[in-house]
């Protein structure tokens, strides 16, 4: 038997306001059936998508954000080297990013990233890259990276540094946004790889949408699905049933979907919750990208 009954894949946003289009919440059963979409009146927003992880989870559900967990740690010994309190570890640049936008209702991450102290290490737009944007190993531009986003890259991916600020495809504000969410899940929800993967229960994980995708037969480079028969043939390659119907769809919908149908299929693949160059260290200060070896 599975080790869990449920697993749901969230797309993330990391834009200013209250709700929005980019957030979808897909579920796929144990049981088998095709994954299906979750909704919230008026739209998911990450205050939603909280309340959601933090009291209305099925038991032993597996859930797959589709984030950065942490920031790059081991490149440099540090988040922000020569800041005076740079976290040692995940929990503390949580807790940190939280603090520092306790003023955003919304769990925006503006007061994080434009913070003077901390606005040097980010690139933002207008050209400006900080002057700590880059750490003596980045010489080919693209900014700091984690372990395991140089894995994605071995993989066939193309990750974007957490760092990077600019471009529809940058994932810092989302992955800021998303820590201060992982803060105030602190004794609820465990968040592996910074928690161990508990013999039961809940617990969340960081996944790659572009993983799933590859795993249902897609290319990198054009792992957006945005019409419903690409949706089902994905599906049929991870062995799901498909959900049927014609015509366009959102590409954060087929995200969703995907990845709760990819997390179906391989979560109780032993090998993927113990990637051979994740150490301990890197464990608590970077965590890691679920199905990345």
């Amino acid at each position: 038997m599975s080790r869990f009954s449920h697993f749901i894949a969230i797309d993330w946003s990391g834009a200013a306001g209250e709700r929005h289009t980019g957030i979808a919440v897909a579920c796929a059963d144990a049981d088998g059936g095709a994954p299906a979409l979750l909704h919230s009146e008026g739209g998911w927003s990450r205050v939603s998508v909280l309340a959601l992880l933090r009291d209305d989870l099925p038991d032993d559900t597996l859930v797959g954000l589709d984030l950065g967990i942490a920031l790059p740690f081991a490149d440099c010994g540090a988040y922000f080297p020569g800041h005076p309190d740079s976290p040692p570890d995940a929990r503390a640049l949580w807790a940190m990013v939280d603090r520092l936008c306790a003023d955003d209702p919304h769990l925006g991450a503006r007061g994080f990233v434009d913070h003077p102290d901390l606005a040097p290490y980010f690139r933002r737009h207008g050209g400006r890259e900080g002057a700590l944007f880059r750490c003596d190993d980045a010489a080919h531009g693209r900014g700091r990276f984690r372990v395991t986003e140089r894995a994605q890259e071995r993989e066939g991916c193309r990750p974007t540094s957490n760092f990077n600020l600019v471009g529809a495809a940058q994932v810092g504000k989302s992955s800021l946004t998303g820590m201060r969410m992982l803060n105030r899940l602190a004794g609820r929800l465990p968040v592996w790889p910074v928690d161990p993967l508990p013999p039961r229960g809940s617990v969340v994980v960081e996944i790659y949408t572009t993983l799933a995708a590859i795993a249902a037969g897609r290319r990198a480079g054009r792992s957006k699905i945005r019409t419903r028969e690409g949706l089902d043939n994905a599906l049929r390659a991870l062995a799901s049933p498909p959900i049927g119907g014609a015509g366009p769809i959102d590409d954060h919908a087929t995200d969703a979907l995907v990845s709760a149908a990819w997390l179906r299929r391989v979560a109780d693949r032993r090998e993927l919750w113990t990637p051979g160059s994740m150490t301990r260290e890197i464990a608590r200060t970077e965590g890691w990208t679920f199905g990345v070896m």
